[in-house]
């Protein structure tokens, strides 16, 4: 085994938060119901009387959602060459950030809504750049010698804050 390049720090992120969950199980209760009360039933299920066949798209589409919420998978793992990330199923391989292509970085606090629009795949605004998060606001900000920028949500601030501190790259701590 190659030891010159061990995993020093990882984490393994879901969407764990019981509102998101309440949402997606909720609205797919409905739609299961929609299906029942409308296709099997016989009935209007709404107002506007949606066709059976827009009904049972729709709730699929809606399951496809849901499922999606269950694969989406945040992987974070920094090495002494650089730091590893993946968010499956946009990357389906690890990406690395070599330590030679990052200009600067820190662990931070930042706002999830107003900066980055909230959780997932997401471009901030204002040219904050890209964030990979799924769950609450601490994360490891990137700055790229390309300028381009990257913040990576973490629910281990401290660890990861402690693993770059021993890499002697100096990282600039601010939660």
């Amino acid at each position: 085994m190659n030891s010159s390049n061990e995993t020093l720090f990882s984490e393994k992120q879901r969407f764990g938060q019981k509102w998101i969950w309440a949402i997606l199980i909720g609205a797919n209760l409905i739609f299961c119901y929609g299906v029942f009360y409308q296709v099997f039933e016989r009935k209007s299920f709404d107002d506007n009387s949606m066709s059976n066949m827009q009904l049972i798209t729709a709730s699929v589409l809606m399951f496809l959602l849901t499922l999606a919420f269950l694969v989406l998978k945040l992987e974070t793992y920094i090495k002494k060459d650089g730091i590893y990330v993946r968010f499956f199923p946009f990357h389906l391989t690890v990406r690395k950030y070599s330590w030679d292509n990052i200009q600067r970085f820190s662990v931070r606090q930042y706002d999830p809504i107003s900066e980055y629009g909230g959780w997932g795949f997401r471009f901030g605004f204002l040219k904050k750049g890209m964030a990979f998060n799924v769950s609450g606001n601490k994360g490891i900000q990137l700055v790229l010698k390309n300028g381009s920028r990257l913040l990576i949500g973490t629910n281990k601030p401290e660890e990861a804050s402690e693993t770059l501190q021993k890499l002697k790259l100096g990282s600039n701590v601010n939660y």
